[in-house]
Formats: structure tokens, C-alpha cells, sequence
């Protein structure tokens, strides 16, 4: 009976349900817009943050930062401790391994150099893998290294082979200032080697010679060991939780610990590293992940208020078309409150009706809102950006809500009716 109510009010009452149809419709069309497209630039500023580097600095446990000053290395504290190679893999191994996107071993010292006519000299020496293929447990073709890790590296020339124990590169600085080219014949510890290109952007790298691992590791006589990790991991931004454990993780209780444990925060996956890479200590590279956090929290505070005025807006159009509604009719409110329905029964049914039309709203609002924000996308960015299929259910909901919030409002009205004076036509 009450299906047959519903279906007569929606055929029969076609300008109305429109109207509720088109309020939805756009509603539900400019949340998913937006929640697309804010999803798809957060993943995109993701990705731009990794190719500055790594987020996690994997050193051996009671170690300090270095401190480089021009040409020199000055190291605090140094007490001579390095990590084994043949453990790295063990990074990769962690239970957040798929968030582990890249990582690479450092080892650096000094080393002395010169052409063929002329006299050693000091220089900075940088070992590390470049695009190098590991094992790792349940993952066969794992490649990694600097290459993966500064995408924003530019290179003039060819990278160095891994393992490598005659090639090397050259940040630009020291090329610049030793007048020094690709394909030029110099040596290393009176080890001839060759320069395959000239690396640009590489920062701290820039003034340094830039070997394999296991080239630096000769000429510091260092076999099997490296003094420094440098990891990039996907993680989610900080919230009060994260900040709570990074202060003092011994605050957290047990079920804070294990939510904080279990989920991607930058702290958790070092503590994880730490714990799995034994002898190491992991240490979250605040600086890149506070930034991932600012601008997230202000895309998600952009979306917040777009939904709330959304909501308010919507709800408000309903409202009038419900009351409109209530009022054309009356006396068939009349009758069913005669025929024994009370005031909430008769609120169901015009929610119901509602929640029917703007439901099938929300699914085409949603279809008009991804192929809106992939337009907008290609218009700014000349590509297409990922679609977030979260945005389906989430408007859903949104329509019940804005149906559930219209409706209420209209409420009243259907409580005052009195049936022997809409009956009788007052």
C-alpha cells in the first residue's frame, strides 16, 4: 500500500519530484566535483613532496647527525658505527612494505683524487646504490635506489652502474670548480675511474664525487657497511594521535598504541624500520611530512565547508518543496490522519518518497560530478586524475542527509493540520 502511495506521488506529482531531483542532483554532482578533485591533487602533492626525498633517516643505533661545513665533515659524538649491507633488505620487510616506495644506503668520507699530471687532492665521496635490484622476501623484481628516491635529480650524461668499481659521477659544483666533464679519466686512491655524468639539483650531493656502494666501501675500506639509510614512505598526515606518540610514546595506552601502531603515520613505519632493522635507529623526517599535513588539513577544512553549505542550501530547497508539498496536499494528510496515521507515519511517508528521487539523484550527481572534475583536471593540469569511488557512497549519504534535514523542517506543519478543517476545505 504504502509502495502504491509512493509511486503515484512521484508520477503524479512529476514538476516537484523534479525540482527535488535537480536540487540533489547538483548538490550531490558538486560534493563529488570537488571531493575528486581534492583527492586527486592531495595524491599529486604526494607525490611531488616524495621526489624532494626521503621522509625516514635510518642510522645505527647511538649514532649522531653529521655536520657538513664546505669540503669538511665534522662528527660530533662519532663513535664509529655502521649498519650491514646484507640487512637492508630487511626495510622492505616491515609490515607497511607496500608503503615503502624507495630507499637507499649511504656511505661517505674523504678519499683523495687527480688527473693523470697532476697532484692528489682531497675530495668528498658519496657511495650509494643508484637503481639497484635487491631481494626481498615475496617480492621478485624490487629495484631501488637515489635514481627512485630524487626524481628531481637531473643528469647530464649516464648514471654509473651499481656495483660498479669504475664509474662514478659528479655532483655540478665539484665538476664546476675542478673544470672537470662526462667521459673524463681521473683517479681515486690511484684507482682509475671514469665520469659518466654530471649530476644538477642534487643539493647536498653537489660538491661530492658520487660512486656505487660498493666503490666507496673499497676505498674507505668499509666492505659490507654503510653509515646512513635514507627511506621514502607513503604515509597519511599527522593528527593528535601521532603527535601524542611522537612527544612520548610510552604515553599512549594499549588500545592508542595499537591504533597508532596499525596505522601509516610517518612515526610508526620508523618505529617499525627500527624495530625489524636490528641495531638501527629510525628517524621521521619531520619537515616533509608536517608539510603533507598543512596542506591536507587545509584541502580537507576547504571540503568541510563546501559540504556544510552544501547541506544547509540543499536542505533548504527541500524544505520549501516539502512545505509546498504539505500544503497541495492537505486533505490527503487529512484522510490519513482520519483513517488513523499519526504525524510521524505521514513524515515517513514524504521522506520516503524523497529519499527515493534523491537517491537516484546522488548516483547520476555523481557520475556528472567525476566527469566535471576530470574536465577541470585536464583543463589545468593537461592530465586526468585518478577517480575516487569513495565519492559514490559518501554521496548517498549526503543525499539522506539533505532529505532527512529538508524534511524536518516541514514537520510542524503536518502536526497542526487538523483533519475536520482540511476535510471540510478550511
Amino acid at each position: 500500500m504504502q509502495f502504491i502511495m509512493i509511486k503515484n506521488s512521484i508520477f503524479k506529482n512529476k514538476i516537484q519530484k523534479s525540482l527535488a531531483f535537480l536540487t540533489c542532483f547538483l548538490a550531490t554532482a558538486l560534493l563529488c566535483a570537488m571531493l575528486n578533485i581534492t583527492l586527486g591533487i592531495g595524491n599529486e602533492i604526494t607525490k611531488e613532496l616524495r621526489s624532494y626525498g626521503s621522509n625516514i633517516l635510518v642510522l645505527p643505533k647511538g649514532s649522531s647527525l653529521s655536520i657538513e661545513v664546505g669540503n669538511e665533515i665534522y662528527e660530533p659524538l662519532k663513535n664509529e658505527n655502521y649498519l650491514e649491507e646484507s640487512n637492508l633488505h630487511k626495510i622492505k620487510e616491515i609490515f607497511w612494505r607496500n608503503n615503502i616506495t624507495a630507499f637507499a644506503p649511504f656511505l661517505e668520507g674523504k678519499a683523495t683524487w687527480n688527473r693523470a699530471d697532476q697532484d692528489p687532492k682531497e675530495a668528498l665521496i658519496m657511495g650509494t646504490y643508484f637503481d639497484k635490484s635487491i631481494e626481498v622476501d615475496d617480492e621478485d623484481d624490487f629495484s631501488t635506489g637515489v635514481k627512485r628516491l630524487y626524481t628531481l635529480w637531473s643528469v647530464e650524461g649516464e648514471w654509473a652502474k651499481d656495483d660498479s668499481l669504475d664509474e662514478i659521477m659528479l655532483g655540478d659544483e665539484f665538476a664546476k670548480e675542478n673544470m672537470l666533464k662526462v667521459g673524463d679519466i681521473i683517479f681515486l686512491n690511484d684507482q682509475q675511474v671514469r665520469i659518466t655524468a654530471i649530476i644538477s639539483h642534487a643539493q647536498k650531493a653537489s660538491n661530492k664525487i658520487i660512486t656505487s656502494l660498493a666503490l666507496a666501501q673499497k676505498l674507505l675500506n668499509k666492505q659490507g657497511l654503510f653509515d646512513k639509510a635514507e627511506v621514502s614512505a607513503l604515509t597519511i598526515p599527522e593528527d593528535d594521535l601521532a603527535q601524542k606518540a611522537r612527544r612520548d610514546q610510552s604515553s599512549l595506552d594499549q588500545l592508542e598504541y595499537d591504533k597508532w601502531f596499525c596505522t601509516a603515520y610517518v612515526g610508526s613505519i620508523a618505529h617499525q624500520i627500527e624495530e625489524d632493522f636490528k641495531g638501527s635507529a629510525a628517524k621521521p623526517q619531520t619537515s616533509i611530512s608536517d608539510a603533507e599535513s598543512f596542506v591536507v588539513k587545509k584541502i580537507q577544512s576547504l571540503m568541510g565547508l563546501t559540504s556544510v553549505i552544501c547541506l544547509i542550501v540543499a536542505s533548504i530547497a527541500i524544505a520549501a518543496l516539502m512545505s509546498s508539498e504539505i500544503h497541495r496536499r492537505k486533505k490527503e494528510i487529512g484522510l490519513l490522519k482520519v483513517l488513523g496515521a499519526n504525524a510521524f507515519q505521514i513524515y515517513m511517508l514524504f521522506v520516503s518518497e524523497n529519499l527515493f528521487v534523491c537517491i537516484f539523484a546522488s548516483i547520476f550527481g555523481f557520475a556528472f560530478g567525476i566527469l566535471t572534475s576530470e574536465l577541470i583536471a585536464l583543463s589545468i593540469f593537461n592530465h586526468s586524475i585518478e577517480i575516487s569511488f569513495i565519492a559514490l557512497p559518501l554521496s548517498i549519504v549526503f543525499a539522506v542527509l539533505i532529505v532527512l534535514v529538508g524534511c524536518l523542517f516541514p514537520m510542524r506543519n503536518i502536526s497542526f493540520l487538523q483533519p475536520a478543517e482540511v476535510l471540510c476545505g478550511k
